[in-house]
């Protein structure tokens, strides 16, 4: 009786710690070797029991660990007198109070519980193989294909004065979303061109009402403009969100969940202390918008978050000033040394590598800095092709009227798709599942925006 009276189980609350993110807590009990299934009941707040039979350090030290990892949980008074079936196993008929066990998955048999003494996901690196993987983006539409979209597009816009715009959107991405696939599946795009329509009939009504008051008062005009200030920020916030919730992937929406006063933040403040700092504030500037675009973007539940910090931009911006002072000292010195043509033709060689830099390392900057929940993303785009191939496609959109603007984007789309990847950590198809679960009941506000085209990069 008395070493019945000193045994004691670990009971899950059902609550989660408000300092750990979701995602962090999943990362963390897999490493403790607790299966998909389990995880998912206990984030979806399921009390469970985790384990029994411990004596009183033991439990402490489970109760540490998994406090560590993100669950709260209570050390209880464990009595297994006529709680077991004669087979050893639980009985199947559980008190209304009681959930099923969740026991770690490599535990050892029935007396040896407890986590490793120092390090448990380290003392299990080396016995349990890691599943983690590379799956590529692929991009699988052709020009060809686009053509035949963007050359109707074009004439249904024209032929309706431009009314059309909002369904020549929605087609357009409904052909790159659609042939754009991870893993097998493809993106999806679900956006009403009659709920984009009724948005941009708005703006342009809007428009035109501060035109004509701006011909008939200067005072009627300034009182519109500094009303649009403070709207501003919010027709942002409506923009990435409409976009979020009609772009889908294996039938899950994304999501956008941005404040208006950190809209206000991104979109009045930091630029101003930009200006006001002679662009010393730049960097931070940015780093700022991004994050708040990264950070309040969702798969499903699951939140993306930005792991770069302000120092990573201070650097990248640094390294942008260095190519450019470099090919600025270069310029000069031919010009005075060779010909001032060539000092020019330095020039624009020079130009065309900082917007290559600008633009290949920014993606790669946060696309690698990116995660979702244990997932992350790897882009590898290069500055000099990215160069190449916006340099080739102007010139080559010039030569043809416009004509080959359909080989342009799907060229530049299949670059970037090849050059990124996402870093699978576990079993994804279990991760799409357990966000399919959790959102299936959740509904999605999808509400009527103004379409202005934010976009992260």
């Amino acid at each position: 009786m008395d070493d019945m009276a000193d045994q004691f189980k670990i009971r899950f609350t059902g609550q989660l710690a408000d300092d750990i993110l979701v995602g962090e807590i999943r990362g963390s009990l897999l490493k403790l070797g607790f299966k998909d299934s389990q995880i998912d009941s206990m984030l979806a707040g399921r009390p469970a029991t985790i384990k029994r039979q411990l004596d009183l350090d033991q439990a402490e030290l489970y109760q540490r660990r998994l406090r560590q990892a993100g669950l709260l949980v209570d050390i209880e008074p464990d009595d297994l007198r006529g709680d077991h079936s004669p087979g050893g196993g639980p009985r199947g008929d559980h008190s209304p109070a009681e959930a099923p066990t969740l026991a770690p998955a490599p535990a050892p048999a029935l007396g040896a519980a407890r986590f490793e003494a120092a390090e448990p996901a380290e003392a299990r690196r080396h016995d349990q193989p890691t599943l983690k993987r590379l799956e590529p983006v692929e991009f699988t539409g052709t020009g060809g294909e686009y053509f035949g979209i963007w050359i109707v597009n074009i004439f249904l816009i024209i032929l309706t004065l431009g009314f059309y715009a909002p369904w020549a959107k929605v087609r357009t991405n409904q052909y790159f979303y659609g042939h754009t696939q991870i893993d097998g599946a493809t993106f999806q795009y679900l956006a009403d061109p009659w709920v984009i329509f009724r948005g941009r009939l708005v703006a342009i009504v809007a428009l035109l009402v501060w035109m004509v008051i701006s011909e008939m008062s200067l005072y009627g005009s300034l009182v519109l403009l500094a009303l649009f200030v403070p709207a501003l920020p919010w027709i942002v916030i409506r923009s990435l969100k409409f976009e979020a919730v009609n772009s889908a992937y294996r039938n899950i929406r994304f999501d956008f969940k941005g404040s208006y006063g950190g809209a206000c933040m991104v979109i009045l403040l930091w630029p101003l202390v930009t200006l006001l700092t002679l662009l010393l504030a730049a960097p931070f500037s940015l780093y700022k918008s991004q994050a708040f675009m990264v950070n309040n973007s969702y798969f499903g539940t699951m939140p993306f978050r930005l792991k770069a910090t302000a120092r990573d931009y201070y650097g990248f911006f640094l390294r942008i000033i260095a190519v450019a002072i470099g090919f600025s000292v270069l310029s000069v010195v031919i010009g005075k040394l060779v010909h001032p043509v060539l000092a020019g033709v330095v020039g624009a060689i020079g130009y065309l590598a900082l917007f290559g830099y600008f633009m290949a390392g920014l993606t790669n900057l946060v696309m690698n800095a990116t995660v979702l929940g244990m997932h992350g993303f790897q882009s590898s785009l290069g500055k000099r092709r990215i160069v190449w191939i916006y340099l080739t496609n102007s010139l080559l959109v010039l030569l043809t009227l416009g004509f080959y603007t359909p080989w342009a984007k799907v060229r530049m789309a299949t670059y970037r798709a090849s050059c990124t990847a996402v870093s699978v950590h576990g079993d994804l198809n279990s991760f799409i599942a357990g966000e399919s679960q959790q959102t299936s009941a959740m509904g999605q506000e999808i509400g009527e925006a103004f379409d202005v085209g934010v976009s992260l990069i």
